[in-house]
């Protein structure tokens, strides 16, 4: 089989992530060392709840009632961060039925708006995204004035978030450049541009399982339009540059490259215990299989690729809990993550 030449199969997911804050209440962080601020912080999460049932259906998380299992999970399926939990005396998070937006409350900001899109091209991904925060935004500055200076644009707690206060990123699945150590003449490129290159965790955090997000680093004196094409076109040439390399490193690796991917996929179907380091890092040479065409199904190479990563979500240790129904700890829970990655394997029926 050949090697997958499709963006799909390179682009992971989209986010897109809108920061703004009220004129009329204090910034978070001046909320918390008010000690009878709960009652603004109540308002902000009343008035946003009301506007926001007013386009979709949104469940209210308040994170001083959430358990800590519920926030682990949360924070796995990035629809909170660390800040929002931390934050826990004022904060709150509003998440849709299908868990594409996730609105944080009073976390660095009063607002931050994110819509996730898997699975289409990048172009339109990107559209429906913008669309989708620009829509919220819309509505919620109908009925609240947000913090604005005719200078700086929309004023925000990090000066990296002034002006438009836009995130766009993109997550890139990058085997073939992480492994050739080709991602660093390419980090220094986009740092020109006024684009960051991080691990799928954030900031600080490697190519774990071979993702790298890319999202622009600054948003004052720039439009929406700006960011846009300018991450929109980063993912574009990184995708391509992955795809060459891909070709490449298949022609020059020969049976070495075959065998370490046939034997992380005969480790996951046959192993009885196994972390969750290394079934990030032998998951990632079965979806490279794929890609490469040394792994085969009865479904597209991108459809398998993406029912990987949905099931590496799921063995994430707050997910892996909740589909086990029981607290697992040890050679437990490795031992039930062996056989759930086994079965996952079997069902979806791959072949060497």
């Amino acid at each position: 089989m050949d090697v997958l030449e499709s963006h799909e199969s390179v682009v992971s997911s989209t986010r897109m992530r809108l920061a703004r804050n009220f004129a009329d209440y204090p910034f978070p962080n001046v909320l918390l060392r008010d000690v009878h601020s709960e009652e603004q912080a109540t308002e902000i999460v009343s008035i946003l709840t009301s506007e926001l049932n007013r386009m979709d259906e949104f469940r209210l998380y308040e994170m001083k009632s959430v358990s800590e299992e519920t926030a682990a999970l949360l924070l796995e399926k990035k629809l909170i961060s660390r800040d929002l939990i931390a934050n826990n005396r004022i904060s709150a998070a509003l998440v849709s039925r299908d868990e594409r937006i996730s609105v944080m409350i009073n976390e660095e900001d009063h607002l931050r708006v994110q819509y996730f899109i898997k699975g289409l091209a990048l172009n339109k991904a990107f559209e429906q995204a913008f669309e989708r925060v620009s829509g919220i935004d819309d509505i919620i500055s109908e009925t609240v004035p947000f913090a604005y200076d005719e200078e700086f644009g929309y004023l925000t707690a990090c000066p990296t978030n002034l002006g438009t206060g836009l995130r766009a990123s993109v997550m890139l699945f990058l085997p073939a450049l992480t492994r050739r150590g080709l991602l660093k003449k390419a980090e220094t490129q986009l740092s020109r541009a006024g684009l960051t290159v991080r691990g799928a965790a954030g900031e600080g955090s490697g190519a774990e399982g071979d993702f790298i997000q890319v999202s622009n680093e600054m948003t004052l004196g720039l439009t929406e339009e700006d960011i846009l094409y300018r991450v929109e076109r980063a993912a574009e040439l990184l995708t391509e540059f992955e795809l060459r390399e891909r070709m490449r490193m298949k022609a020059e690796a020969g049976l070495s490259l075959f065998d370490q991917i046939g034997r992380s996929y005969g480790i996951l179907l046959g192993c009885k215990m196994i972390t969750a380091e290394e079934l990030v890092s032998r998951v990632a040479d079965v979806k490279f299989g794929l890609a490469l065409g040394y792994i085969e199904g009865e479904k597209d190479g991108e459809k398998l690729i993406g029912e990987l990563d949905d099931f590496m979500l799921k063995m994430r240790p707050a997910n892996l809990k909740r589909l086990s129904g029981i607290q697992l700890d040890g050679e437990e829970r490795d031992a039930y993550r062996a056989k759930a990655a086994s079965a996952m394997l079997r069902e979806m029926k791959l072949y060497l």
